[in-house]
């Protein structure tokens, strides 16, 4: 039986070791990987597959600005034990991930992942032509969905991070040092 269900406190440790099954070490190297660095997921948007009472799927959606003026979401990664590839089971958890997004209000999705995947869910480079990221990426794989018509029409500039500090203290210190905890400057004001 596959039940999915939202992310618990207690799913972290086997959830991290699902990943490093699935994506190996270089997944810390990805340019997304740098807007997730000390950050939570969004509100309500982190899911787990189990099966049989074990942990075999995992989404997580996070919250960013388009060029400082436009929220937006950033999933990833989406990850399904390679034993259970080809049930549908990664389908299901994006279109859970999708719906909640859409019901709690926002309006966007981006991700860098396969594009003939992702096409069945709506998502199309097309949609992220003048955005960039903090690093490099492989154009054809930055992709972008609309969850309302025109959520991202003539969104322009850079994606940066905005979801809530997992470390209260690392934020605090990121603050007092003039970097995010992803390394990225940013101008220090008190005011």
């Amino acid at each position: 039986m596959i039940h999915i269900r939202d992310e618990r406190v207690g799913d972290e440790q086997v959830r991290e070791c699902l990943l490093d099954r699935v994506f190996g070490e270089s997944r810390f190297e990805k340019t997304c990987e740098r807007l997730r660095e000390g950050r939570l997921p969004a509100e309500g948007l982190a899911f787990v597959v189990e099966k049989d009472s074990q942990l075999v799927g995992t989404v997580r959606l996070w919250s960013a600005m388009i060029g400082g003026q436009r929220d937006t979401l950033v999933l990833g990664p989406l990850a399904v034990d390679a034993s259970l590839h080809g049930l549908g089971i990664g389908s299901r958890l994006m279109r859970r991930a999708l719906n909640r997004a859409a019901s709690l209000g926002h309006q966007s999705v981006l991700l860098v992942g396969d594009a003939d995947y992702y096409a069945r869910f709506g998502f199309s480079s097309g949609l992220t032509q003048a955005l960039t990221l903090p690093g490099p990426v492989e154009r054809a794989r930055f992709l972008g969905l609309e969850l309302v018509t025109g959520a991202l029409t003539d969104a322009q500039g850079l994606v940066e991070a905005t979801g809530r500090f997992s470390d209260p203290m690392a934020s605090l210190s990121a603050v007092a040092s003039g970097k995010s905890p992803g390394g990225l400057s940013f101008p220090v004001s008190f005011r």
